[in-house]
């Protein structure tokens, strides 16, 4: 049986279809004050998975995740599968200042107090947050679905990466379509002034993606396409796996010039053009 939460009811009946399994229907409403109601209706077998992402509003969404899950435990579920396609709270997984919360750390001890057996999440923020968790649990990458749709809608690109953190997305992505990649570097030119720049090789007159695993600002990626204008790139892509989007993130992008913008549904968003159901549903097979 499949619930999806009220952030990801559309992607969780994907899901069901993809897996020939049962949709269970689930009532969701806030209370005047705020507080969240949840109802689950129908039979509960013995294995649940539960698809919920957690964007903005990151508390409410959490805490419904939470009562589902703590909810299919009291009813009779044996086990519960937590499927959290996009983790909010996970940019804080050590503690840079004293007294600072490990904010990822304490979420993932609550889906374990809540009950869950069993997490999936999708291109973490960092690889290490799997080590928060004392059940079993599982980082999915889209970036390969996001290289597939691509494909078929490019003709010789360069990938970039606009930072060196986002290196491995590059290099998995121009794998699969079968082209060159590269990566933005910072090169300190005196104690004031940083230049950034293509590390390896020139855009002049060639298509470019940018390959991002999050979109929030959109700082990052503006100062990215504007390096890539400059330097005489023909048309600008920008692919990532979470569009989280923040204020006017994607107004700012485009002002740069740049082409198309296509994000995964982990977060709903208007960008969300590729699905990551089938990434789940073959999870869950395996799992």
């Amino acid at each position: 049986m499949i619930i999806g939460g009220s952030a990801s009811q559309n992607l969780a009946a994907k899901v069901a279809n993809l897996l020939h399994d049962q949709l269970c229907p689930i009532e969701t409403r806030k209370f005047p004050d705020g507080e969240r109601y949840i109802r689950i209706k129908g039979e509960i077998p013995d294995e649940v998975v539960v698809i919920q992402s957690t964007g903005y509003p990151q508390d409410e969404n959490f805490m419904e995740l939470f009562l589902i899950i703590k909810s299919l435990k009291d009813i009779g579920a044996d086990k519960v599968k937590a499927v959290i396609p996009y983790l909010g709270y996970s940019r804080q997984d050590k503690r840079f200042k004293p007294g600072e919360a490990v904010s990822v750390k304490i979420i993932a001890e609550l889906l374990e107090a809540a009950g869950a057996d069993e997490v999936f999440s999708i291109n973490l923020h960092e690889h290490n947050i799997i080590k928060f968790f004392n059940i079993p649990a599982y980082e999915l990458s889209a970036i390969p679905l996001l290289a597939e749709h691509l494909s078929s809608r490019v003709d010789d690109p360069i990938i970039i990466a606009p930072d060196k953190g986002a290196l491995d997305h590059a290099k998995t992505m121009a794998g699969i379509i079968g082209c060159e990649y590269d990566y933005m570097e910072k090169v300190r030119i005196s104690a004031e002034k940083v230049e950034t720049h293509l590390k390896n090789f020139n855009v002049e007159g060639r298509s470019a993606i940018i390959v991002d695993d999050i979109i929030s600002t959109g700082g990052t990626i503006v100062n990215a396409s504007r390096i890539l204008h400059s330097q005489g790139a023909m048309n600008i892509k920008v692919v990532c796996v979470h569009p989280v989007l923040v204020d006017d993130a994607l107004l700012r992008i485009f002002s740069t010039g740049v082409e198309e913008v296509i994000a995964t549904d982990t977060i709903k968003s208007e960008v969300s053009v590729v699905s990551v159901a089938p990434l789940i549903a073959e999870a869950l097979k395996k799992n």
